[in-house]
């Protein structure tokens, strides 16, 4: 193994600093709460403007966006850096989506309820599997990331990383609910934005930018060239795997309940727009490193590896503080809102709806410790790249677009085709996955999912009462 950019003395206490913190902060405003389970999972349905802003972001910066951008921009140049940033129109497009939820199901709790009420419980178990295979394979590269930067930075062992930021992110999850995770959200997002300007400014102040593109020009034009077909398929399939990701998962519906009103438009607009600026700081971080011909142990260690390198300990430090907010911040957003999928969906609904506040409230923390476990077990074994991961679940929940979409505007949106447009777009994803190339998963899914939620409601429109979602 390559030898650590970081102490293992202020690697470890950055890791006691900073997991102390979160959990004495997740515990505290847990604690603040009311106690019931709609205030556990939602925070009081109560969140402003900054808060949601703060969340929305933090929880869309990932381990992925501080670790895979950087691998694009390395690989694909130019276009493998801002075809990253087009993910945040996911957010950006939900905006209106996200208004028009709030005023259809004021009382709802999960995404899985709208595909409930508005499609059947069959179209509800198809969106269930498609959610529960994303949510896994997120969950590992969430946990892939964690290893992987505590392994490159300090030395530390891949496994013992991903103990230590899965079991911080659980902790003040468990105790603290949505609270705890919009809190902590807010300040990480701050963390995040502050050092990302620090690293890449004192990076392109060593390395100016004209120098950098001299050296792009002469070893690697191609990676510069802005009508690559190639890159012009991975922008597309990013935006569109991007709108899968935000416009089905809990994470983002989760917001939308717990928001006040008058913020939920602005919230996710200007979420995505902070978050877009992310992608392209830490994606350029790899085009520093192509022109330099900086030696890599490996692609998705770009980051941590040319900031170590030109920037010093104190440059170690700061993306170690960057990466562990990033990890930290989804993983506690995807445990919290798949936990309230699962224990309001699944235990509530499906199988015990007897069940009283007290006990909705204590499955739901059963589920937050849970998917802990089951995170780490499926993690153990290391992959090389995050990314083909993360194009195989797109192939997945790009076929999801359309069925939400046509479900919150289309009275005649039909309930079959929903179905078949969801199970038709993720088949024909997956076969582009296979058979043509990864980065054209989502794009096919989302175009095939279309052509058939679009042509089976114009054959057979159903009459659809809006009152139903508020009623459920």
């Amino acid at each position: 193994m390559a030898q650590p950019f970081l102490a293992p003395g202020i690697a470890w206490a950055l890791v006691v600093i900073f997991s102390v913190l979160w959990i004495a902060l997740g515990v505290s405003w847990g604690r603040k709460g009311k106690g019931d389970a709609d205030d556990y999972m939602l925070a009081g349905r109560n969140i402003g403007l900054a808060l949601s802003t703060a969340t929305l972001m933090a929880s869309w910066v990932t381990g992925n966006t501080t670790l895979l951008a950087p691998e694009f921009g390395y690989r694909n140049g130019l276009w493998g850096m801002f075809s990253y940033a087009l993910a945040g129109l996911g957010l950006i497009l939900f905006a209106p989506l996200a208004l028009r939820i709030k005023q259809l199901m004021p009382a709802g709790r999960t995404s899985g309820d709208f595909f409930r009420l508005r499609y059947g419980r069959a179209a509800w178990w198809v969106f269930m599997v498609i959610t529960a295979i994303y949510t896994l394979g997120f969950l590992m590269t969430q946990a892939m990331g964690a290893g992987i930067l505590l392994e490159a930075l300090s030395g530390f062992d891949y496994r013992l990383g991903m103990v230590v930021v899965i079991g911080v992110s659980t902790i003040y999850t468990l105790y603290g609910g949505m609270r705890a995770v919009v809190g902590t959200d807010f300040i990480q997002s701050l963390l995040i934005m502050v050092l990302l300007v620090v690293v890449a400014v004192l990076a392109f102040r060593q390395f100016p930018v004209p120098e950098v593109h001299r050296a792009l020009v002469a070893s690697h034009p191609g990676r510069l060239n802005l009508l690559l077909p190639a890159g012009l398929l991975i922008a597309w399939n990013s935006a569109l795997f991007s709108m899968g990701e935000v416009f089905h998962n809990n994470i983002w519906w989760s917001r939308v309940f717990a928001s006040r009103p008058s913020v939920v438009f602005r919230s996710f607009v200007f979420g995505g727009l902070a978050w877009m600026t992310v992608p392209v700081v830490t994606g350029s971080i790899g085009l520093v490193a192509l022109a330099q011909a900086i030696e890599l142990p490996q692609v998705n260690m770009v980051f941590p590896v040319v900031a170590s390198q030109l920037l010093g300990a104190g440059g170690a430090a700061m993306v170690f503080v960057v990466v562990f907010a990033s990890l930290t911040s989804t993983l506690d957003s995807l445990l919290a809102s798949t936990a309230d999928l699962v224990a309001e969906d699944v235990v509530f609904k499906l199988l015990n709806p007897r069940l009283s506040d007290a006990e909705l409230k204590r499955a739901t923390r059963l589920v937050v410790i849970g998917l802990g476990v089951v995170t780490l077990a499926l993690s153990w074994p290391r992959l090389d790249s995050l990314a083909s991961v993360l194009f195989f679940t797109g192939a997945l929940v790009a076929s999801t677009i359309w069925p939400v979409a046509y479900g919150l505007y289309w009275r005649s949106a039909n309930r079959t085709a929903a179905i078949a447009a969801m199970v038709a777009g993720s088949g024909c994803g997956l076969l582009a996955y296979t058979l043509i190339a990864p980065y054209c998963a989502a794009l096919i899914s989302a175009a095939v999912s279309a052509l058939v939620m679009a042509v089976g409601t114009q054959l057979w429109p159903e009459r659809f009462s809006w009152h139903i979602l508020k009623e459920g």
